[in-house]
């Protein structure tokens, strides 16, 4: 605090800032503490949205995964491995190769996790996930 020599009967007054800034840090501790628990607290219901229609003109490859886990292309069933083979085929063939996965909704998340793994190993890049409307 500063004294003056002055003769005048003045009143000097300064704020103390530094409560202030005590309870700003105090504040923003708390927010970066808080910030990253709040975003892992998502609950997520899936998969029923709406419907929209894809540009492509050309028929697109349906890639299926029924309630048992089991994997399709069309109508003939797959393995993991074999449908990554499949997958590779197609996208040699035509790399422009689009793919829908559709899955049901009962069938375990591994299960999906793995087809498309297969489908990101694969090269294929135009893939669309189906959900009912």
């Amino acid at each position: 605090m500063a004294f003056s020599n002055h003769d005048d009967d003045e009143v000097l007054s300064e704020m103390n800032v530094t409560p202030l800034v005590d309870v700003m840090l105090v504040l923003l501790v708390v927010f970066i503490v808080t910030a990253p628990l709040m975003t892992n607290a998502v609950h997520v219901n899936l998969p029923e949205t709406g419907a929209v229609a894809l540009p492509d003109t050309e028929e697109p490859m349906v890639v299926s995964v029924d309630a048992e886990g089991a994997y399709y292309i069309g109508k003939e069933t797959y393995s993991v491995e074999a449908l990554e083979e499949a997958l590779v085929a197609a996208h040699e063939e035509n790399p422009e190769q689009a793919v829908q996965l559709q899955a049901d909704e009962g069938v375990e998340y591994g299960t999906v996790a793995k087809a498309m793994a297969a489908l990101e190993r694969s090269g294929i890049q135009k893939v669309a996930v189906l959900t009912q409307q």
